[in-house]
């Protein structure tokens, strides 16, 4: 089976994978604040939904909905895969992110884009250069020292706590999954036919499991936040999937890894901005210079030439 190539666009894949990345740093927070309200099978069931529905229309208008023949040219097995490692990636982040809290979810889960990274090197052959080595190196150091207070309390919690970020681990390998098996349909499908068959795919697992009567009890901010979680899947996976179309999915992987910086600075911002709703993160002097890791390592990785 021929693996799939990119286009070579690569600033346009670069701007994508930096779209992906801050809406992905801003959703843990307000996931979290709608699992005070909802339980995690409606949330995610109402998400894919709205994207789903959204996006419907939007390919209609444009004359784009996918035709059925095309449809049976791509593997139907990677379609299945694609659908249920996304939709188990979502259900355990979720059931993490409620056990822990927004940050720790992100330190976590940047195992998945590591995963991926590394998936890409095998399965797509791709290859990193001796300077991209040593951006992932400094990436993680960064990782590390950037959340080293958040590790210390994962290596001292209760067991509750354990649990969550066990079930943020399997969400990250389930998410690597998907994503390896997304950028291979990407040689048969465009990404947003690929993305419509996965949101309404997942919508139809998630159905038998919802309680959709509690979306009429939510308070105005409750509703929007659920809102913003619903676009905020639409969006940031539809650049994910464009940008894995014009760029080197190992690189898109370590843009990615910006995520938590985007998630800490949020929390500050809205910690600072409306005390009660959620609870402010403490940064040390390491976890600055940590953060600073990070985006050197990130963009060692993103511009090292090929061999």
């Amino acid at each position: 089976m021929p693996l799939h190539q990119t286009s070579g666009r690569w600033r346009l894949g670069l701007a994508l994978s930096l779209v992906t990345s801050v809406l992905w740093g801003v959703l843990p927070i307000t996931l979290a604040v709608t699992l005070q309200v909802l339980d995690v099978y409606t949330v995610t069931w109402f998400r894919f939904l709205v994207a789903f529905g959204v996006l419907v229309v939007y390919l209609a208008a444009r004359q784009q909905l996918p035709e059925p023949q095309k449809l049976r040219s791509a593997s139907l097995g990677l379609l299945a895969i694609a659908t249920i490692f996304l939709g188990s990636n979502y259900l355990l982040f979720l059931q993490g992110l409620a056990q822990t809290s927004p940050t720790t979810a992100e330190v976590i889960i940047q195992l998945a884009s590591v995963f991926f990274g590394l998936g890409a090197l095998v399965v797509f052959k791709e290859r990193y250069t001796l300077h991209q080595w040593v951006g992932l190196g400094v990436l993680t150091l960064g990782l590390i020292l950037f959340f080293n207070e958040q590790l210390k309390t994962i290596l001292t919690a209760q067991a509750t706590y354990l649990v969550g970020n066990a079930l943020l681990v399997i969400a990250g390998a389930t998410w690597a999954i998907y994503a390896l098996a997304q950028k291979q349909l990407l040689e048969k499908l465009p990404s947003s036919t690929i993305m419509l068959i996965i949101y309404g795919g997942c919508a139809i697992l998630f159905s038998p499991f919802v309680s959709p009567q509690k979306l009429l009890s939510l308070s105005p901010l409750h509703f929007g936040m659920l809102l913003f979680c619903a676009l905020n899947t639409l969006i940031a996976y539809g650049s994910f999937a464009e940008a894995l179309e014009h760029w080197e999915a190992s690189r898109v992987s370590a843009v990615i890894a910006l995520t938590p910086i985007v998630t800490f600075v949020a929390v500050w911002l809205i910690s600072w901005l409306a005390p009660t709703l959620i609870a402010p993160e403490h940064l040390t002097t390491l976890g600055m210079l940590g953060a600073v890791l990070v985006v050197v390592g990130t963009v060692a990785i993103a511009i090292g030439k090929k061999r």
